[in-house]
């Protein structure tokens, strides 16, 4: 009502709007339907082509025209929204079962965009044929669509495995879904195998379907207990390689082609990624790579002389290029219901298992019903046929033929106005011969189906059918042959003897802001460098170029770095958190040069710890490694270098606690033990490790402190303290 005004609390405003959004974006844009593995906007896309009769054997017709009825009729967005998903499902490198077949410029490999769509065609393909199957036969509901001029598809019949065969990829509220491609031919066995068998497990069905199946090819080196996991539960990942070979030259030269990429990573930007390192001197092994490709891929890498191994220079490729990738696993989707939730793979084909069964149901129901009302008037036919004579008398003498003839011959409506629109030539006796031929014919259709509609068991074996069918149509050939080769991880290389780097003398500098870069040369003042404006020094440390650097974060996690790929020259340098996956809401803690014959004690705030050594506290990843664990609202707050045989604690409740460093055990990670116990509120403030025969050097300059001095202090491993001692506490305070 014009000019009413509810007073409501601005929290409850926002919520509510912001969920009908949420619910929005999730529903009608960013996930796909299990049943049809279609998004609203690509359902849109085919049946609008389907409306234009753009079948396979049909002629191509304009994209813009395509698009033009796309949003006019169903989807009411921009036309380049459309358009690029339409481009998208005509590239073979994008779609492993292209759904638009496209005639012009539909992009290509290395990135580069579609015309415009005034000068691109296209048509569908049989793949779309077949998941638009059946959709005039009842096989799904329909819904109106934005104007309530016209109706839409809810899903698409789907006789084709879209979902797992050519993946999904979106981003929603608070979700999002990342599903590889896969073999159409591998899917259907895998779900006629779980027709036979409805328990089957998981680990059974990729005996069927052992992994995704990219468009681009490449190799997949992931275990198989990872991929068991990762399909049991929904999520996980997949590390793919590019395919490469080695051919020989001339002297006993040679060099890598690489004939297959990762899945989506663009082969321009790559090769401009492999220059940049090799400018930056992080691939000493590599001379020079050309891309000589065609409608094929074709990269051609040089090594820098003939006696490296052609597997140590692919590994150090493999290893910070996009020549190795992962891709997500994330089978969050639409259920039949319509509601988002991540499944696994069981889950998936049951569950386009059993829309299958609804359509085929559906349809059978309205094939049963236009058999029999095409029976009921061939039984009209056959009827008048008898009695011909008195039909054309009664038509020419009747004011009403119609209800005269239905009383005559005790014709229903429908049989009265069919013989009422016969044709006169239709009164011989060979046509009365077809009408027999043909109601006899729908009398056994309609025998079968009903029997059918009334056996479950007669409806799994059609669909089993329907699957070896749908296998070997696009199981064959170059669209169905598998592309993905799957393979066991291979075996860790070290590089540390193929890789020489010549050592040098470097001052690393991590400023407060964590901007990190390299110096060349030792007993550098930091003071003298600039910094960016607001920044200031931070932590320094004097290392060789072949040393590796440790960085530890608030969240228990370490990190490793070369010292030789940290950023040099007069600049500012690299923010750390770009070489490490440091995540945003954690410090760092410690940055010290990683001497792996060392130890290290690692302790929380709350005062628990433990002893790691320094080649645990190694991580080959950006992600790092997680070696402190922690509890809820702990954090990690110390790296102290294991030295002599005692260890002292001091609290922020003024309390230290001395006692032999053999107290402490030694882990890989974990949790830690108990070093002091600290009251509700307090947290550890201090933390040495020192030599009882040395003593303890507690201010810079001063003597050391003896045995005497700490006997007071001294106790057991997880004891509450003592008192400090003034000489402790001054110190304590300033840092407090």
């Amino acid at each position: 009502m014009a000019g009413h005004i509810e007073d409501t609390r601005l929290a409850d405003a926002l919520s509510e709007r912001y969920i009908a959004y949420a619910m929005s974006t999730i529903m009608a844009r960013s996930l796909p339907d299990v049943r049809d593995g279609m998004k609203p906007v690509h359902r849109r896309i085919l049946y609008a082509m389907r409306q234009l009769k753009l079948d396979p054997g049909a002629g191509f017709k304009k994209c813009a025209r395509v698009v033009g009825d796309v949003i006019g009729k169903f989807h009411p967005h921009g036309d380049a929204a459309v358009y690029e998903a339409l481009v998208r499902l005509a590239q073979d490198f994008a779609v492993r079962y292209p759904l638009v077949e496209g005639q012009g410029n539909f992009g290509s490999i290395d990135g580069d965009n579609a015309a415009a769509m005034r000068y691109t065609e296209s048509r569908l393909t049989a793949v779309a044929r077949a998941l638009l199957e059946g959709i005039e036969d009842d096989a799904v509901d329909f819904r109106p669509t934005y104007d309530n001029e016209d109706s839409e598809p809810v899903v698409l019949p789907g006789a084709f495995p879209n979902l797992l065969a050519n993946g999904a990829a979106g981003i929603a509220v608070g979700m999002a879904t990342s599903i590889p491609p896969h073999n159409a031919a591998e899917i259907c066995r895998a779900a006629r195998h779980l027709i036979d068998e409805p328990e089957a497990s998981v680990e059974t069905l990729l005996t069927f379907l052992p992994g995704p199946d990219f468009p681009t090819g490449g190799v997949l080196i992931e275990d198989r207990q990872s991929i068991i996991a990762a399909y049991e539960t929904g999520r996980g990942s997949f590390r793919t390689r590019a395919r490469w070979t080695v051919e020989q030259g001339r002297f006993g030269t040679w060099t890598v082609i690489v004939t297959e990429i990762p899945y989506q990573v663009q082969k321009s930007r790559l090769i401009e990624q492999i220059a940049e390192l090799m400018e930056q001197k992080k691939l000493p092994l590599l001379a020079d790579i050309r891309d000589e490709s065609t409608t094929d891929i074709r990269l051609v890498i040089e090594p820098k002389n003939k006696t490296v191994e052609p597997g140590i220079l692919m590994e150090t490729l493999f290893r910070v290029t996009a020549l190795e990738s992962r891709f997500s696993l994330n089978m969050n989707v639409l259920d039949a219901q319509c509601v988002p939730r991540v499944m696994g793979l069981r889950e998936v084909i049951r569950a386009w298992l059993d829309h299958r069964e609804v359509v085929l149901v559906r349809r059978s129901r309205h094939r049963l019903g236009a058999v029999e009302r095409r029976l009921e008037i061939l039984e009209g036919f056959l009827a008048v046929y008898l009695n011909l004579d008195e039909v054309i008398r009664i038509i020419r003498e009747s004011d009403e033929p119609k209800a005269a003839l239905m009383q005559a011959f005790s014709l229903s409506d429908l049989q009265a106005e069919y013989v009422l629109n016969m044709r006169l030539r239709s009164l011989r006796r060979l046509e009365e011969i077809e009408i027999r031929k043909e109601r006899d014919a729908l009398l056994k259709e309609k025998s079968g189906l009903e029997g059918l509609l009334a056996s479950e068991r007669k409806r799994w074996t059609r669909i089993g059918k329907e699957l070896d069918a749908t296998a070997k149509t696009f199981g064959e050939g170059v669209l169905g042959a598998r592309r993905t080769e799957i393979s066991v991880p291979p075996s860790p290389v070290d590089l540390s003897s193929a890789i020489q780097i010549e050592r040098e003398p470097l001052t690393v500098l991590l400023s407060r802001e964590g901007w990190v870069r390299a110096i060349k040369g030792h007993n550098l003042d930091p003071e003298t460098h600039r910094f960016k404006e607001g920044d200031a020094a931070g932590t320094s440390l004097e290392c060789q170029s072949t040393d590796r650097l440790c960085l530890m974060a608030s969240g228990g996690r370490v990190f490793t770095l070369k010292a030789a790929d940290l950023p040099r020259g007069r600049g500012f340098g690299q923010p750390i958190r770009i070489l490490a996956d440091l995540p945003q809401d954690e410090d760092i803690v410690s940055f010290l040069v990683l001497d792996e014959d060392g130890r290290h004690l690692l302790a929380t705030e709350a005062g628990r710890g433990m002893i790691v050594r320094n080649a645990d506290m190694a991580a080959e990843k950006r992600t790092g490694k997680q070696v402190l664990n922690l509890r809820e609202g702990d954090r990690a707050a110390f790296c102290v270098a294991v030295e002599g045989d005692r260890v002292l604690a001091l609290g922020s409740n003024r309390k230290a606690l001395c006692f032999a460093l053999d107290q402490l055990p030694e882990m890989t990670r974990g949790l830690g033990v108990a070093i002091q116990k600290l009251p509700v509120g307090a947290r550890l403030l201090d933390l040495r490790c020192f030599s009882a025969e040395e003593g303890l050097v507690w201010h810079t300059g001063q003597k050391p402190r003896a045995q005497n001095d700490l006997a007071v202090i001294t106790g057991k491993r997880g004891d509450q303290g003592k008192a400090a001692p003034q000489w402790m506490t001054r110190k304590a305070a300033t840092k407090a």
